[in-house]
Formats: structure tokens, C-alpha cells, sequence
């Protein structure tokens, strides 16, 4: 059980999956904004359209925190299953190709025959695992992290339509702001990449930039 909340805790953690749920939640709330038309949009279709946002972006962080824990609980059963074949393997040429199967990437094409039997060996060292797959406390919240995630950036691009009542300032404030976060998040992912970072943030924020053009070329 320690080893699985170790595991856990430090998914909740990995920057990939906090900055891929906001830029989610970011283009998500884009493509609603963008769909308002500046020049004849009045103030009760403006609430309509943020309201909306607003509700996508709720359904849509619980789906994603649902599948979130699925996923968990798929990876961490998947995981089980190939502990109990190099434990319980007679062969141990059987056991070497779980351990690769379980490595990530190309890792295990790289490990020696010495190295995987020194590895079977501490893993049948090792206690004896739970009988099945189970969800701990740091994946509720893990999930309930990606859920806040997903609605808490809804609202910076809606707060503009809150506070200005002229539609098309509010919408070149909101577009600048999501623009500006979609950078930042794409800066983020290229540090975290070890790529250069500022390429990466003007890419995110291009995609953004392309996702409002596309949707008012659209008729938005």
C-alpha cells in the first residue's frame, strides 16, 4: 500500500497532467468565446454563451476525473497482473519479458540478461501484493485535482464578459488572457520537455490563436 501511494502521489504531481488539463479547460472555454459575434451579440446572448462555458467545462472536468481514476485503476491492475507473472514464473527467460513488457519505452530492449534476473529476483523478494487493484485517498485527489483544473481555467477567460460591458473589449481582454496562458503552459511543457521552452509556448499559443480564427471564420 505505501508503494502505491508513493506512486500516486507523485502522478497527482507530474506538471504533464496539470498543464494538459488547463489547456483543455482553455480551449474549451475558446471555443464558446469565440463563437460570439462582437458586433450584434447583446447582453443576454453574452450570458448564454458564458453560462455555457461554464457548464461544458463542469461536465467535462467530471468526465475527466472519472476517467482519470479508471485509468489509475486499469494501470495499477495491469501492474499487478505482471508482478504476479514474474513471481510466479518458472521460466526465467517468462519473467525477463514481464519485467520488459512493464519498463516504459525501449528501456527494457536495453537491460542485459543479468540485470532482468537481478530484477526478478528482488521483486520476488518483495511482500506479497494485494489480492486486486485498489483505489487510495491520493487518487480521489488526484481526480478532484483534474476535475478544478479543468473548470478553475474557464475563468479567466470568462471573468473579461463579467466585468465589461462592451462585447468586443471583453472578448479582445479574454482572448489576450487565454493567449497568454496558453504560452505560459506551453513554456511549462517545454521546461518540464527539456526543448526550448519559448518555441513550445508559441505553438500553444498558436493553436489557440488558429481554434478562435477557425471558429469565427465559421460563421462564430
Amino acid at each position: 500500500m505505501p508503494e502505491q501511494e508513493n506512486e500516486k502521489r507523485a502522478r497527482v504531481l507530474d506538471p504533464i497532467n496539470r498543464i494538459s488539463e488547463i489547456i483543455f479547460g482553455l480551449l474549451m472555454a475558446l471555443s464558446f468565446t469565440g463563437s460570439l459575434n462582437a458586433a450584434t451579440a447583446g447582453s443576454e446572448e453574452v450570458r448564454t454563451i458564458m453560462l455555457t462555458a461554464l457548464g461544458c467545462n463542469l461536465a467535462w472536468g467530471i468526465v475527466d476525473a472519472v476517467m482519470y481514476v479508471i485509468g489509475t485503476l486499469t494501470g495499477r491492475a495491469r501492474n499487478l497482473t505482471l508482478l504476479r507473472i514474474v513471481r510466479s514464473s518458472a521460466d526465467p527467460h517468462e519473467a525477463h519479458a514481464g519485467i520488459v513488457e512493464a519498463l516504459p519505452g525501449r528501456l527494457g530492449e536495453s537491460i542485459g540478461a543479468e540485470v532482468l534476473e537481478n530484477m526478478r529476483r528482488s521483486i520476488i523478494a518483495l511482500p506479497e501484493p494485494p489480492a486486486r487493484a485498489r483505489l487510495v485517498r491520493e487518487d480521489y485527489a488526484g481526480a478532484l485535482g483534474v476535475f478544478l483544473l479543468v473548470v478553475l481555467a474557464t475563468f479567466p477567460v470568462v471573468i473579461p464578459f463579467m466585468l465589461i460591458s462592451e462585447t468586443a473589449l471583453a472578448m479582445r481582454i479574454s482572448n489576450a488572457v487565454a493567449l497568454v496562458m496558453l504560452f505560459v503552459a506551453g513554456y511549462r511543457l517545454g521546461s518540464y520537455a527539456g526543448v526550448v521552452a519559448w518555441r513550445t509556448g508559441l505553438s500553444m499559443a498558436a493553436v489557440g490563436g488558429a481554434l478562435v480564427f477557425i471558429i469565427m471564420a465559421l460563421g462564430g
